[in-house]
């Protein structure tokens, strides 16, 4: 025969606390550790653009479109002399040249995408035409002189993308493993 269970006493049961006596717990910081907060900001997907630090506002393309219609404008209006329509096209090609450098300088140094050798091109046309157009104020330039200039061109590119490759390298791994976690 079974046996009949009978209710146990001397056991109470627990009771629940009283709502109205107790503490409220304490707010949660709202304030994030400094890590937290650029872990936050900072793309963690090896896939994603980085952003820029006026992020909501597309400012360098804006710029690239602003540029792309003044230049078309200056080639327009230059063809009724360099006068009419150079000061456009000058800035034109100027804002889409800052927007761009812009872009891949930022993608570049975040390890998104490789701009190794435009960024490494563009430093070394520059001290050439610098080069050039320094003789030039002073006497005409002799072809002599473009290719006296290529060896240090050649260095100075050398130079130049071997260290934006490392550099490269370098935030691509740190982006890659800052994915991994």
């Amino acid at each position: 025969m079974a046996k009949r269970s009978t209710p146990r006493r001397g056991r109470s049961r627990k009771r629940r606390p009283d709502l109205s006596s107790a503490r409220p717990a304490p707010a949660p910081s709202t304030r994030e550790p400094p890590r937290a907060a650029a872990a936050a900001k900072a793309p963690v997907s090896a896939d994603e653009r980085p952003r820029a630090p006026w992020h909501p506002l597309p400012l360098s393309e804006l710029l690239i479109l602003i540029g792309l219609i003044g230049t078309v404008v200056g080639l327009r209006r230059s063809s009724k002399g360099f006068s009419a329509g150079g000061p456009e096209l000058l800035a034109g090609i100027g804002a889409v040249l800052i927007g761009t450098i812009e872009v891949t300088l930022r993608e570049h140094r975040s390890g998104y995408r490789s701009h190794t050798l435009m960024l490494s091109v563009l430093p070394v046309i520059v001290f050439h035409s610098a080069v050039v157009l320094i003789v030039a104020a002073f006497t005409s330039p002799p072809a002599a002189l473009t290719f006296g200039l290529l060896p240090v061109d050649v260095a100075l590119f050398a130079v130049l993308y071997k260290l934006l490759r490392a550099r490269f390298t370098d935030a691509r791994r740190e982006r890659t493993f800052a994915a991994r976690r």
